[in-house]
């Protein structure tokens, strides 16, 4: 007998993207998507039906909840009461779980998984014509997964529904939700995220200063290329003396001396409250 999903959220940008990659699995779906535009998609893109929410939980092994973290809290009290024990409920991001918006059921499962998207650095995600930026369709990527809650054979299933729903996926890594909460928000959004947008505001200015916009961006985007590959070790290589010299000096005018502060727990659970 196969194991049941009951895909929540599935006619939405993320949740259609899990249907396409869930598609012709081992799975036996359940898709259900309250808005009218999404469940047209379901049907136009896939030529799926969604179900009530009651038929998709009978019995269900697992749920996964494909829904903006603002509303985790809410759907998982909602439909907690009608789920069987053992069933696994997976979240695809760890702000909801890390902040305690799951319900107080010892008895389920709770599992995380996230995607990492394709490196910047793999020939795939830049194919002319067909570029896949964001994953899960055909440039590999890697995925972290959190058994929040359960017994520790439960973590195969959830690591191969991840695998399924972010196919094509090039390594899985087992971390803790505290873990992830440090990757995501603290690495990609409050440090990746933000810089790159100051690197955009800078680019931004040399223009205002005078520099043709086009040459600008060519400018920035391909010494982003090269220096990534330096500094991540992607090929063998160093810096000048000047770009040293402009790092050292540049670093202080550009970033507070306890950056590194954003780490902290506790400033890591303010950014989550604010996101959920």
């Amino acid at each position: 007998m196969s194991t049941s999903i009951a895909l929540f959220g599935a006619g939405g940008k993320m949740g259609v993207r899990l249907s396409k990659n869930l598609q012709g699995s081992p799975y036996e779906v359940r898709h259900v998507e309250v808005g009218e535009v999404g469940r047209q998609r379901l049907r136009d893109e896939l030529g799926v039906e969604c179900c009530a929410v009651d038929d998709a939980l009978n019995n269900v092994d697992v749920v996964i909840l494909a829904v903006p973290d603002t509303l985790i809290g809410k759907l998982a009290a909602d439909i907690a009461p009608k789920l069987k024990a053992g069933t696994m409920v997976m979240t695809l991001d760890a702000a909801a779980p890390f902040a305690g918006h799951l319900p107080k059921r010892p008895d389920l499962v709770y599992f995380v998984a996230h995607p990492c998207h394709p490196s910047i650095f793999h020939p795939r995600v830049h194919l002319e014509g067909d570029p896949d930026y964001f994953g899960g369709v055909k440039a590999p990527q890697s995925i972290v997964n959190a058994l929040m809650q359960g017994p520790d054979e439960a973590y195969a299933l959830g690591e191969d529904i991840a695998k399924t729903i972010y196919q094509p996926v090039l390594r899985s890594y087992r971390v803790t939700v505290e873990q992830m909460a440090l990757l995501e928000p603290g690495l990609s959004e409050t440090v990746c995220a933000t810089l790159l947008d100051v690197m955009r505001e800078a680019m931004d200015e040399v223009v205002s200063r005078g520099v043709p916009a086009e040459a600008a961006r060519d400018f920035l985007l391909g010494h982003m290329t090269i220096l990534s590959a330096v500094i991540f070790k992607q090929i063998p290589g160093q810096f000048s003396d000047a770009c040293n010299k402009a790092i050292t000096f540049g670093k202080p005018r550009l970033m507070r001396d306890d950056w590194k502060q954003i780490f902290e727990h506790q400033e890591i659970a303010d950014s989550i409250e604010r996101i959920t």
